[in-house]
Parts: structure tokens; sequence; C-alpha cells
């Protein structure tokens, strides 16, 4: 199927682990496909996925990716060398934090890529350099990420299924339709009405440096992850001691829980523009790319917006091909949008602000 396609770079290997689950086969009079389900679509994607693969655009740039992470690598260490050359008064404070959140940031692009399995051919590699930079880097469990991302991509929107809208109804009421059931069952756990006022004070700044900080410990934790806590532990001593030996513990925490804030909000921003103005409802069972493309769209393409969103504005390409390495994006595009144009589905491609002002 389309899904088992979509994530997994190496199909023999894990095809070994279906042999159990495998009850039968259709008699030659059944249909292949759900009725839900749009056949001719189907067959146009699976046309598409094979020209994409003959094409080469599934196999990953190594330069383009190495040059990621040594731009990475300086700006973290630029981030401390701010703070020992220029002291940790309150200039030289904002802009190594500055420089440290743009660090972590990138790394939060970065680790999505290995995570995707987009960066080498071998999966071994893919995981142990996303350990180094979600756990080492950023403090965070590379296989908690991979848990809530990969049910996130296999059902983008759709409710009690997508891990990113959890948040529906407990802080906010997302999608057009729940917001009308709400109303009628008479369901209020916040003031609603309100919620693109307190958005601004809740999710953006406050999603990483409290509910992703705790909820990262508690599922390695309880799934018993011991190697991505090892590594989590890494960077919480490289920091602490790095930073410890330059400011106060009063400033240190300061400094820690802001540019934490500072990611988050950039982190947000982006992810959500993508989705939270799209449609959001239950899941109705659809073919992969009628599932894709209600619950995604584009943001225009501009060096600033490939480098600031991570080519996460190609957020089309990326659902429908999740292990494309993202500088092929663009190149893949145009093929989408003619597969849009003839079967009659929508492809939306904002300006960047838009995107914004539209979660609002």
């Amino acid at each position: 199927q389309d899904a088992f396609v979509a994530f997994h770079v190496d199909k023999v290997l894990v095809s070994k682990y279906l042999k159990s689950l495998q009850i039968g086969e259709l008699a030659p009079d059944q249909p292949s496909i759900e009725p839900t389900k749009n056949k001719m679509l189907v067959k146009d994607f699976r046309e598409l996925r094979a020209t994409v693969e003959k094409m080469g655009l599934l196999e990953p740039n190594r330069l383009f990716f190495f040059l990621h992470l040594a731009h990475i690598l300086l700006l973290d260490t630029a981030a401390w060398l701010v703070l020992f050359y220029f002291g940790t008064s309150f200039v030289p404070f904002i802009v190594s934090l500055v420089v440290l959140t743009i660090s972590q940031v990138q790394a939060c692009r970065l680790q999505h890529d290995l995570g995707h399995l987009s960066v080498f051919r071998k999966t071994k590699w893919n995981h142990l350099l996303h350990k180094f930079v979600m756990c080492h880097l950023i403090g965070a469990s590379a296989k908690w990420w991979t848990l809530l991302h990969s049910q996130h991509h296999a059902k983008p929107n759709c409710f009690q299924k997508d891990p990113d809208i959890d948040m529906h109804p407990f802080l906010f009421t997302l999608g057009k339709k729940f917001s009308v059931e709400l109303g009628i069952k008479k369901t209020k756990y916040m003031p609603y009405n309100h919620q693109h006022k307190y958005f601004f004070i809740t999710l953006p700044p406050l999603l990483f440096p409290t509910y992703f900080h705790c909820h990262t410990f508690y599922i390695a934790y309880t799934k018993r992850y011991w190697a991505d806590l090892a590594w989590m532990l890494t960077f919480y001593i490289r920091f602490f001691f790095t930073y410890g030996s330059l400011l106060e513990i009063k400033s240190l925490l300061a400094y820690y829980f802001i540019f934490r804030m500072l990611e988050s909000s950039w982190f947000v921003w982006v992810s959500q523009m993508n989705h939270i103005p799209m449609d959001i409802y239950y899941d109705n069972n659809l073919d992969w790319v009628s599932t894709q493309l209600q619950a995604t769209c584009n943001v225009e393409q501009s060096l600033f917006n490939d480098w600031f969103t991570g080519h996460l504005n190609f957020q089309i390409e990326h659902h429908l091909f999740p292990t494309m390495p993202r500088h092929n994006y663009w190149k893949v595009a145009p093929l989408v949008k003619s597969l849009c144009a003839k079967h009659g589905i929508e492809y939306q491609c904002k300006p960047l602000l838009t995107a914004f002002a539209d979660i609002v």
C-alpha cells in the first residue's frame, strides 16, 4: 500500500516482519481498493512514485546535509564563545541566546530529516546520527519523536489518530466541523471565543519548555528507551558544564528557559502554518494522496523560506514522499501540481506571512 511504500526505505527487510501477519489473499473477483478511495488517483500517484524513483529524487545529497550539520555545530559553538569573549552583560547575553536558538531550530530540522531516513541510504546510519542530533544536540528522545511523528504522517489532522492535534478540545477547538460539534454539545474546557488571543501566550512560547520537555522524558522512561535517555543526559551535562562556568545559577536557568521559549515559538509557527488552517476531522479512510492534501498546504519558495522552515514550506511534497531528501522537493513539486490539477484536488500555496495569519 502507498503508506507502507512511503515510510520504508528498505522494503525487503520490513516485509519480513509482515509474514507472520498474513492471513490470506484476496479472491480474484474481490476489489483491491476500498470504495472510499479514488482508484484512478491511486493509479496515477503510483505512476508518479515510479517516475520519482527513476529520476533519482529519493537519493540524498550528502554534501547538503554535511554543510547543514556544520553550520549547526558552528552556531552552537559561537553561542558559547560570545559569552566567553564578550562577557555576560545584557548585549552578549541576548546575542548568544539568538545564536543558540538558531542552532537549535536548525538542529530540529536536521533531526527531522534523519528521523525520516532521508539523509543516508542505510537506515542504521540515519538512526545513529538521529540520536546524536536529537538526543545530544537538542536534549530530546529520538524514539519519542519517531513514535509521535509517524502517527502524524499516517493520519494527519485526523482526530484521535494524529497526536499533533491532541490539544483539541482541552486547550483549543480545531477545525470548523469540530467547533460546531462542541457548540451543539455545549462542551467548553476553555474560553474558545478568545483562543486566537491566548494562542500567542500559550502554545508558541510554552510547548517546548513545558509539555515537550516533560513528555519526552516520560515516554523515554516508560517505554524504556535507555539508550536515548543516556544520550539525552549528555546534552544536559554539556550544557550546564559549559554555560555554568560562565553564568550564575539564576542567569543560567533564565538563559535555558528563554532559549527554549524562542525555539518553541519558531517551531510552532512554522509547523502549524501547514496543518492547522486545513481540514481537521475524524478519519474518513481516504486514499493516501487525498488524506495528505486535505491536511497540508505549502508556502512559497525562496532561499529564506527554505532555510527558515527547513524546506517544510514544501509540506505537500514532504507528506506524499516522507523519505525524500528535502533538497529535492522543489523538483517534484510541478509533478505533484499536475497530478492535483488532473484530479481536481486543491493545491494550496501561500506567502509566508499569509500562512502565519491563517493560523490565527
